[in-house]
């Protein structure tokens, strides 16, 4: 997934630095700590799977591979009770207070339903005759006929709490120095009733909104009514954290094929091929809230697939429809930073219309290593007021599929309380107060603004912030030792009114380069929120590798100063440029822009026009005065906004761009052109076999210009991987008027690593990449048959090192992998044509920061 780098290693920095800090102790409290492992009682095989429950709890677990379990809660129950499928259940006595070890030993049983005899068959499980299996086919052939998609309208108030707490929280952490100054925070400490360990809450938000459907045409509209969540604006895009809990946590429909789940696609246990993936086991019957269910088991065939694992309560009927689910997610399948997950939901009976989603949980325990100090996440849903089948005004579903309602002026705090179907807790209403009164502690804001510059780059002083440190410091080849020292304001120092620059210096040029711009926000809110309207004007003056774009990233970066092949023709820009922005919250957005641009050749770059080695007929600077429009369109798109950059959250939607741009001598330009550029990307999901990231892009150029004008293609001579540069492409390597590209990125997901004994530990992840590019240069903007034009630039010896693709695509393919160290994608690269041309690499190695779940 494209990550929300910001965020993950912000939360990563905080446990980090808190674990890392001078301790103290204090006595532990009292916990139970209760291990074991559960065996067959015949056979003496360890019984991977089994239910291990606090009695009168939900605090529990499964065995893993080796039948072996732990259990570790300071709020133990009297008995622990163990159930597998096919066995009789067993209770256990459990003292409290103490560690202490429980080996069970099961015994199979017998289960009748309606007259029918199953016994367990673990070692030659099969789907042909299982009641199991021909139970689930029933459901699946319902299905349809229980999906809530079926009413032509729908209407429901929905109730949503998202809650993040640092989990197995231990004394030494109470007592951690870096707490001194605001201990209170321990006043709220509590036990979560999922992973039952001692929790420290910090986050929260709410959300109340209605939700309208539409069979014909389908039509979905989401109306937030109340917002309210916890004060950190001052650290974290509030909304963006918003949007990455709800990508992580997207709504679960069972009747679904796939799931996304944890940025992954899930094969749903009712999916009509689930069968092929999943076994299934008739535990009882039993009455769940007065309605007579049949409670089935199911589990992946492989154990490392994105499957999941758990309990379907089924009605037992004629609609074979789901009345409860509780299903988790095996400690094997190769996601990260997840140490458990669970996940329940309750259906309600609305008689003629059937079984419709009351309730949902969602628990996620996230952490670097088992039992160690982590973030447990909780989302919890309701779902009421319910209208089925009545007609809904068509204009409701005008405009965006999300519409943000809440009304600032008001209190969301006294309309929640009104409205929640869930009270708060104690311990949920304290996260806002305990929150607040953080705000004000220096001593928090201090810590705070050193995670924020480990994560972010940047150093907040108040009304400005320094950075980005990354660039303070690089190198190159023309300038040498490259310093800079640049920040801009912050929303302390105005909303409407954004001032940045940066000042840098090159060592071995002995030349200054500077960039100040100023940017006018239109609407009450900052440039930093979306939906922006902004005015912007710069100037900057400074250099430029041709063809070099890094995503995310700023060109003098540290990390990206070492380079492969020879990296000295640079272009040298004194521009101006204004930029009028305009987004929508239908995330529709268009930008009009002028700019102004004397453009020098650097370095070891030449405009020349006739015989490099003569220097004959040179120019030492161009004038580019542009107009430009850009379009863009994201359907529902969702992101977090960093300090510089934005992070999109991959969609089902296709991101759709245009630019548009031409200059001509009526407004000062030594060029007449037209260029437009399009861009389509989106990803692609294949369930249990990965997903693809997929780009489609083109471009045209009309009017005759110099190659500096031309499309000069994205290229990359850093060690670092690159999503959307050929990385094994030199700078200025290839030009064109006119292009079309192809960019495969396809992640396996772990799917054939994960069924390899040694790797599958290892938890790696496979990528394949493919990119294709093909293009072409017209006669008119061709030097070779345009003595006005600049030739293309030439190396010591005369040698041409700037190409048209012509007579074939410019292809480059890798493998690789993935999820190295948790952190880490390393790429194998293979230029696979124009292999022949001067100092090119037909293979090497990339490197790339991919945080992924």
């Amino acid at each position: 997934m494209k990550s929300n780098y910001c965020l993950y290693i912000f939360f990563l920095f905080f446990i980090i630095s808190v674990a890392a800090a001078p301790e103290s102790y204090a006595q532990v409290p009292e916990k139970t700590v209760i291990t074991g492992t559960v065996t067959d009682a015949k056979t003496g095989e360890p019984l991977y799977g089994t239910n291990v429950v606090m009695e009168k709890s939900t605090i529990g677990t499964i065995t893993d591979l080796k039948g072996k379990y732990r259990i570790e809660t300071s709020k133990p129950s009297a008995n622990i009770i163990f159930s597998f499928i096919g066995y009789d259940s067993q209770i256990h006595k459990v003292i409290r207070g103490k560690s202490q070890t429980i080996d069970v030993k099961m015994n199979l049983s017998s289960i009748a339903m309606e007259g029918v005899v199953i016994k367990p068959a673990r070692r030659s499980y099969k789907n042909k005759n299982n009641p199991a299996v021909e139970l689930i086919d029933k459901v699946i052939e319902n299905k349809d006929n229980n999906r809530k998609e079926r009413f032509d309208f729908l209407q429901f108030r929905q109730y949503e709490k998202v809650q993040f707490a640092f989990s197995n929280v231990s004394d030494k952490f109470e007592q951690n120095g870096l707490f001194k100054k605001y201990h209170f925070i321990f006043d709220n400490i509590d036990t979560t009733k999922r992973i039952g360990n001692k929790i420290l809450p910090f986050f929260i938000r709410e959300d109340m909104s209605d939700h309208y459907y539409r069979k014909d045409p389908e039509a979905k509209k989401e109306i937030t009514l109340a917002s309210k969540t916890i004060n950190l604006n001052e650290y974290l895009d509030n909304k963006g954290v918003s949007a990455n809990l709800d990508y992580l946590y997207q709504n679960i429909n069972i009747y679904d094929n796939e799931i996304l789940f944890l940025t992954n696609k899930f094969l749903s246990p009712i999916a009509k091929s689930a069968p092929t993936f999943y076994r299934y086991y008739i535990i009882d019957t039993l009455l769940v809230s007065n309605q007579k269910c049949i409670r089935l088991f199911f589990e992946p065939r492989n154990k490392s697939d994105f499957l999941f694992h758990g309990y379907l309560y089924i009605t037992q009927d004629t609609s074979y429809a789901i009345r409860k689910i509780d299903i988790g997610i095996n400690k094997n399948t190769n996601i990260d930073w997840v140490q458990n997950i669970s996940a329940t939901q309750d259906f309600e009976n609305y008689g003629e219309y059937g079984w419709l989603l009351s309730k949902e949980e969602i628990a996620i325990d996230f952490g670097i290593v088992k039992n160690t100090l982590g973030l447990y996440g909780q989302r919890t849903l309701s779902y009421n007021n319910y209208r089925i089948n009545d007609p809904i005004d068509p204009k409701v579903f005008s405009g965006p599929e999300k519409i943000d309602n809440t009304d600032p002026t008001l209190d969301n705090s006294k309309y929640l309380t009104k409205s929640r179907p869930i009270p708060l807790t104690r311990t949920e209403n304290g996260i806002y107060l305990i929150v607040d009164s953080l705000n004000k502690v220096p001593t928090f804001k201090r810590q705070m603004n050193i995670v924020m510059l480990l994560t972010t780059n940047f150093l907040n002083l108040g009304k400005i912030e320094l950075g980005p440190d990354v660039s303070f410091y690089s190198f190159n080849s023309v300038e040498g030792s490259r310093v800079r020292f640049g920040g801009r304001t912050t929303p302390k120092f105005s909303k409407k009114i954004n001032f940045d620059g940066y000042l840098a210096y090159g060592i071995k040029d002995n030349k200054f380069k500077y960039n100040a711009g100023v940017t006018y926000s239109f609407t009450p809110r900052t440039i930093y929120q979306f939906p922006v309207k902004s005015l912007r004007l710069s100037y900057m003056s400074d250099t430029k590798i041709p063809g070099q774009e890094f995503q995310f990233s700023e060109a003098d970066n540290i990390f990206m100063s070492l380079k492969r092949g020879v990296d000295d023709k640079f272009f040298f820009n004194n521009t101006f440029s204004v930029e009028f922005l305009n987004e929508f919250k239908n995330h529709f957005s268009y930008s009009l822009g002028y700019s102004y641009t004397r453009q020098s050749p650097y370095g070891n770059l030449y405009f020349n026009k006739e015989d490099y080695l003569t220097g004959y007929n040179s120019t030492n600077h161009i004038n580019i005065s542009e107009l430009s429009l850009g379009l863009r369109y994201a359907k529902n798109e969702t992101f977090y906004q960093g300090k510089i950059y934005r992070y999109p959250f991959p969609s089902k939607h296709p991101t759709i761009q245009l630019k548009i741009a031409g200059g001509s001598d009526l407004i000062g330009n030594d060029y007449d052109y037209l260029r437009l550029q399009t861009n389509i990307s989106r990803r692609f999901y294949f369930s249990v076999v990965g997903y693809a990231d997929i780009s489609l892009e083109a471009g045209r150029i009309f009017g005759k210009v110099s190659y500096p004008l031309l499309f000069i293609h994205r290229a990359n001579q850093s060690y670092s991987y690159q999503r959307d540069s050929y990385n094994l492409m030199n700078f200025l390597e290839f030009v064109s008027d006119k292009y079309a590209a192809l960019n495969i990125d396809y992640s396996f997901n772990g799917f054939i690593f994960n069924k390899i004994p040694l790797l599958k530990k290892l938890k790696l992840r496979e990528v394949v990449t493919l990119k294709a590019l093909y293009g072409g240069l017209d006669r008119s903007n061709n030097p070779e048959f345009q003595s006005d034009l600049f030739k293309f630039p030439v190396d010591a010896n005369g040698v041409p090192l700037t190409n048209t693709l012509e007579r074939k695509p410019y292809v480059e393919a890798s493998i690789g992998v993935s999820n190295l160290f948790r952190i880490f994608r390393v790429d194998l690269i293979r230029r696979l044509t124009y292999v022949n041309l001067p100092n090119v690499s037909t293979t090497g190695i990339r490197i790339q920061f991919r945080f992924d779940i």
